[in-house]
């Protein structure tokens, strides 16, 4: 089941729905799963309650219960402000920014998990998100990010070795 709350243009709930069936397939993950599209207060409260954390996020998982996991793979929450604000800063559609979510929302639920993998659920999400047409994925943007801080870092520091008229930083043993 597909819900949207938040309208998205270029996204209707049955084009999310394929998109979804489509990922669920690509990561053999068996069962129904559920999406809700909505705004940052009702991603808040689930991220405050499961979570315990007291802020909106972008995207929430959530696997079935063990006795129902048969039938229900489980839920994806994903929030459409959020997705809006990524959208416009790395140039793409929401429409396209709420997909790259629901992707990683299911993989998720097929027992992914980034922070703990060592960069399987990363080379993954890439690889599912080149094959269904996405643009940058979650994992592989904070990826970048890290790497342009150091970057950012590294220059700033060079800048400041010219300045001081050396380009080695010298440590007394």
């Amino acid at each position: 089941m597909i819900i949207l709350r938040k309208p998205i243009a270029g996204l209707s709930e049955v084009a999310l729905a394929r998109f979804v069936a489509k990922a669920t397939r690509s990561v053999r993950l068996k069962g129904e799963v559920n999406v809700l599209v909505t705004n940052n207060g009702e991603l808040r409260r689930l991220n405050r309650s499961f979570r315990r954390m007291d802020k909106p996020t972008d995207v929430l998982s959530f696997p079935a219960a063990s006795d129902l996991s048969a039938r229900l793979a489980g839920d994806v929450a994903i929030s459409a402000e959020i997705a809006a604000r990524n959208a416009q800063q790395l140039g793409h559609s929401t429409a396209q920014e709420i997909k790259i979510l629901a992707l990683h929302g299911v993989l998720h639920l097929a027992g992914y998990d980034h922070e703990r993998d060592h960069g399987e659920m990363a080379w993954k999400e890439q690889r599912l998100r080149r094959s269904l047409g996405l643009p940058v994925g979650l994992i592989e943007r904070s990826n970048q990010s890290q790497e342009l801080l150091i970057a950012k870092n590294a220059k700033t520091a060079q800048r400041t070795l010219r300045k001081l008229g050396t380009t080695r930083v010298r440590t007394r043993s």
